[in-house]
């Protein structure tokens, strides 16, 4: 039976609301060691989504190859202001090579995870994808071993 995202996700979910300061999300990263933030507005619901690397230096700082504007990370800046808001997600009950696949297929390094109503209850990330890789090596190892034994 393929293996599901549920078995990998990360359930604990930090998350900010689309008018939370820049420099607030920045630190709240750090704090937590995380380097991908959803964003839900006040309901709740899923609108966005945030990474170390939009907060270090927006796409719109150099917007061409000649002008660059000064960037600062306060909070003047909201988190709606550099979110994505085209989020790519993945569902509980999709099994993990549909999940790399969507990952590898959008570039992210993670996604927000839902389950059937929606609802926003994990997050998977390249690390928990390298657990999972981790867990089949072993796996595989293990029954090698048990079928030399065998004999």
């Amino acid at each position: 039976m393929p293996t599901k995202v549920s078995e990998y996700m990360t359930q604990k979910v930090i998350t900010i609301e689309p008018n939370a300061g820049i420099r607030e999300a920045f630190f709240l990263m750090k704090d937590e060691a995380i380097r991908h933030l959803p964003v839900v507005d006040p309901k709740g619901e899923l609108v966005g989504i945030v990474s170390d690397r939009e907060l270090r230096r927006p796409g719109w700082v150099d917007e061409s190859p000649d002008i660059g504007h000064d960037y600062h990370l306060t909070d003047d800046l909201h988190i709606q202001d550099v979110m994505c808001k085209d989020i790519i997600h993945v569902r509980t009950y999709d099994t993990l090579t549909k999940a790399i696949g969507t990952i590898l297929d959008h570039h992210v390094g993670a996604a927000p995870v839902l389950n059937k109503a929606g609802d926003l209850v994990g997050m998977l990330s390249a690390v928990d994808l390298l657990k999972a890789f981790q867990n089949s090596l072993e796996s595989q190892k293990s029954m090698k071993k048990n079928r030399t034994a065998r004999a």
